[in-house]
């Protein structure tokens, strides 16, 4: 019986050391149709976002895609296109994205949607240390539909 019990607790050890050291990224998209030809993007500020590079990160990635980008803090009339963003940084030794999300709007009606998230902040993972280009370039990628494939 004693036997049975080690066994037991050892094994639940040895699974919640896996769950400890390895962080879950999720990516949750809902790309934008093809109906849709963007050109240009307002982006609406979020001062309450303090990850450094984030906006340039966006802005540099839609560029990419031949879509120009434009950061306002009052999004006008003329605009057709407008993303919201909001990006949450946790510390461990240094700061790091773990949340972000991107709201594709045309004029207000919503039509795309992307975001990262960093299950338990990344445990002892070291990929949460990637850069906030490594992170988002995919979520950005899948959200316009032009996912590249190695």
């Amino acid at each position: 019986m004693q036997m049975v019990v080690y066994m037991k607790a050892s094994s639940l050890l040895a699974v919640s050391s896996i769950l400890i050291v390895s962080g879950c990224t999720s990516i949750t998209v809902e790309p934008v149709s093809n109906e849709y030809s963007l050109e240009h993007i307002c982006i609406q500020n979020n001062p309450k976002v303090i990850v450094d590079e984030f906006v340039g990160v966006v802005e540099d990635r839609f560029q990419y895609h031949g879509i120009t980008t434009e950061l306002v803090d009052f999004v006008p009339e003329s605009c057709d296109y407008k993303l919201t963003y909001t990006a949450l940084r946790s510390w461990d030794f240094v700061p790091y994205l773990s949340h972000a999300e991107l709201r594709l709007y045309k004029n207000h009606k919503k039509i795309a949607y992307g975001e990262y998230h960093l299950d338990g902040k990344g445990g002892l993972d070291m990929s949460k240390f990637d850069s906030v280009k490594e992170k988002m370039t995919p979520v950005i990628d899948q959200m316009l539909g032009k996912a590249e494939t190695n």
